[in-house]
């Protein structure tokens, strides 16, 4: 099975927003063969804890522009995940 269009779409979206934040290592894995309920892991780096607070927020900015909201988000400070069902950041 592969990745739907509409999780591309988000996907490069939470990219360049990463990307815009500095974000380092970023990386999107295909989980359609391993998984079942999500289709992409977007996974990156962030210098310190401001950075990946920053990069959380700018993700999730991004994205709610778009009309996405996550479903949860897990963790502060040294890492965070923002699950959007089909698509998952960790940060």
């Amino acid at each position: 099975m592969a990745v739907s269009e509409k999780c591309l779409a988000i996907t490069k979206i939470a990219a360049d927003a990463i990307n815009e934040k500095l974000g380092l290592d970023i990386v999107a894995l295909d989980m359609t063969d391993q998984l079942l309920l999500s289709e992409v892991f977007l996974i990156a780096t962030g210098q310190n804890e401001r950075q990946v607070d920053a990069i959380a927020d700018g993700v999730f900015e991004a994205l709610a522009k778009v009309g996405e909201k996550p479903v949860r988000k897990e963790g502060s400070g040294q890492w965070i995940l923002l699950d959007y069902s089909d698509l998952v950041v960790h940060i």
